[in-house]
């Protein structure tokens, strides 16, 4: 992003992205909100100090499964549901994901994961589905075969889960990959290898489910929010 700031705390449109993605949980119908700080974490805790969300810190920085997996302990003894959102997806609408909860209900999936078509898949972790539609896994590009790259299904980053699997399935994710890192992904082969189903949840806008890695990115989600703000709300 080329700047020394935390990226949730770009701003976008007069607020820092983190915001967005709180203001769609929120009206979405988050009984409580738990967002995990590393980067400038006392910077994001102050600029947020009144969003009534629960900040969690993850020290040291070990990847995205380590990530959720320190929220365990706020959540200890939940059996509802809970969404994992990212905070530098400012596009995503509370409609989208109260229609992903609805969708994890309705198939009774352990784990729904929210997918998305994008018109050039390179770059994100590929679905790969078995014969009924259920993932099996979710491949990364630097990973995938040939065959894999031409899928066009990818992994949003966005997930609704049965609270207990989903910390079950974390305690058991390993940091054996090159970057030494627990990843968020590995709850999916986790879960179908304990014969726990793990469903597909499409977002048809593509770029509502876009994360913001670039200046250029930030520009292109601000003229989208122009367009389509009546929808985020």
């Amino acid at each position: 992003m080329k700047l020394d700031l935390a990226k949730v705390l770009h701003v976008l449109e007069d607020k820092p992205l983190l915001h967005y993605s709180l203001q769609s949980a929120h009206l979405a119908g988050a009984e409580k909100i738990v967002v995990i700080i590393g980067h400038q974490a006392d910077k994001v805790k102050d600029d947020f100090s009144g969003s009534g969300c629960i900040f969690v810190e993850q020290k040291p920085q070990l990847g995205t499964g380590h990530a959720v997996l320190q929220a365990k302990e706020v959540f200890t003894g939940y059996q509802g549901k809970t969404v994992i959102l990212c905070g530098d997806v400012p596009l995503l609408k509370p409609s989208t994901i109260k229609s992903l909860i609805e969708n994890h209900i309705a198939t009774g999936a352990a784990i729904t994961v929210l997918t998305t078509i994008p018109p050039d898949p390179r770059g994100y972790g590929r679905i790969i589905k078995d014969t009924d539609g259920s993932i099996t896994k979710i491949v990364e590009e630097r990973d995938a075969t040939a065959a894999e790259k031409q899928i066009g299904e990818i992994n949003t980053g966005i997930y609704c889960a049965d609270t207990p699997s989903l910390f079950e399935a974390l305690g058991k994710v390993t940091n054996n990959n090159d970057q030494k890192e627990y990843y968020l992904t590995d709850i999916v082969e986790i879960a179908c290898r304990e014969g726990r189903k793990v469903k597909p949840h499409i977002a048809p806008d593509y770029i509502e489910v876009m994360g913001i890695n670039t200046p250029d990115e930030l520009s292109r989600a601000g003229l989208y929010l122009q367009k389509n703000r009546k929808y985020l709300v």
